[in-house]
């Protein structure tokens, strides 16, 4: 009975560790999207997370809502910068994502000011 007990235990710690280093690692999907940066903010009650959204069509009604991790300070500060402006941003979404990295399982990598498509020359 103890060695049952003993393998059940390895095993679900194996399974846990499994998961967690899964969603930590795993990216779904990588890819760019360009749009006018519409929106920038920390929030949250328990964990302060970095937020944004993106609107990708001429009336706003596609909306790209994504996270940015805190470690990524140069894009944090970049979005800052740009918000109101046409930027392509590079992103990975992730499986699933822990509470303390953001709403959106879309993360941004790298953010770039680029000409607006829509801009009158």
């Amino acid at each position: 009975m103890k060695k049952f007990i003993l393998i059940l235990s390895v095993l679900l710690v194996v399974t846990v560790a499994g998961y967690f280093t899964f969603i930590y690692y795993a990216t779904y999907s990588e890819g760019v999207r360009s749009g006018e940066l519409i929106k920038v903010s920390r929030k949250g009650v328990v964990f302060k997370t970095w937020e944004g959204e993106i609107s990708q069509g001429i009336s706003g009604a596609q909306i790209f809502s994504f996270s940015v991790m805190d470690s990524a300070e140069k894009v944090i500060t970049d979005l800052k910068k740009f918000e109101g402006q046409y930027v392509q941003v590079t992103y990975m979404e992730r499986y699933r994502t822990y509470p303390w990295w953001g709403d959106s399982h879309y993360f941004i990598t790298n953010v770039k000011k680029v000409n607006s498509p829509f801009k009158i020359k």
